[in-house]
């Protein structure tokens, strides 16, 4: 493996001071050098040219046990620990999470909904539980705020909308594509914070008129929405912390693509068996 290491980095690095740093010797990598590869580092070679483009695909995104399971349904046999090893040596690494603040603000007069969720986040299926907040993402003309609803059962986001200022038609618009696109029987639990944008009379109004239940966290308890902290934690270390605040348009663009095309349809959940939100529909409605 040193060896390996030698050639891989020799257009970087002189061979002399990695040998010596590596205790190995140059007539010894040069002898190695001419021999023919092995099976192992054939396939080694192979695997770590699946795993690049594998990580290519998902831009970055995915870790090794994304990476694994990928390669898996791919038909490519491995095992998790190989995986891991490679993406070590080939310096192949998933985006890393930051923290973000909150945009909840929940100084206001409107009545407040009991905790009806009380952080039971499981669904048996979609469109019984939906989950929406809020969160902001810098631009070049200033922030571009991006409200989401969320799926419990199956983790996809079902309706979203983003807007340069944080008011009440921001949720608003989120809300009325879910219910556009998903048509949810009575009596579906929707949850989010106590923020004013859920709070207040319209919002009230437009789930009352759809036969939703209305379940708010506890004040300043991300924990009782969790699942959609999370999925913000996705957001921001998948693609917004690696933005130079591109122009609004861009930025709508991008979140688009990452909403739909890769969040909902390509990216693998573990939580859903590492299969993608669409694809654990899918599987559940050929079951039932």
């Amino acid at each position: 493996m040193r060896y390996s290491f030698i050639r891989q980095y020799r257009q970087r690095f002189r061979i002399v001071v990695m040998c010596r740093v590596l205790h190995v010797s140059p007539s010894g990598y040069y002898t190695w050098l001419g021999r023919p590869e092995s099976a192992r580092q054939q396939a080694n070679r192979e695997l770590a040219t699946h795993i690049k483009a594998v990580h290519a695909r998902s831009r970055k995104r995915y870790g090794r046990r994304r990476i694994h399971a990928e390669l898996r349904a791919q038909g490519v046999t491995c095992s998790r620990n190989r995986v891991a090893r490679l993406m070590r040596q080939e310096g192949v690494s998933a985006l890393t999470r930051r923290r973000f603040r909150a945009t909840t603000d929940s100084r206001h007069t409107f009545p407040v909904a009991p905790n009806r969720l009380a952080r039971h986040f499981q669904a048996t299926a979609p469109n019984r539980v939906w989950l929406s907040d809020i969160t902001y993402l810098r631009s070049e003309e200033g922030w571009l705020y991006l409200a989401t609803v969320l799926d419990l059962y199956s983790r996809r986001i079902v309706g979203w909308a983003m807007e340069p200022t944080l008011d009440r038609s921001l949720t608003l618009g989120a809300l009325q594509m879910a219910i556009s696109q998903r048509q949810p029987e009575p009596g579906l639990i929707h949850h989010s914070d106590r923020g004013s944008q859920y709070a207040c009379f319209d919002y009230q109004a437009a789930l009352e008129r759809a036969g939703m239940l209305c379940s708010m966290s506890r004040k300043g308890d991300v924990w009782d929405n969790a699942p959609k902290e999370s999925f913000f934690g996705r957001l921001k270390c998948e693609l917004t912390h690696h933005w130079t605040r591109p122009p609004r348009a861009q930025a709508r663009r991008e979140l688009f693509e990452f909403l739909e095309v890769f969040y909902n349809r390509q990216r693998l959940h573990s939580s859903l068996g590492y299969q993608s939100p669409a694809a654990f529909e899918q599987s559940a409605a050929k079951t039932t």
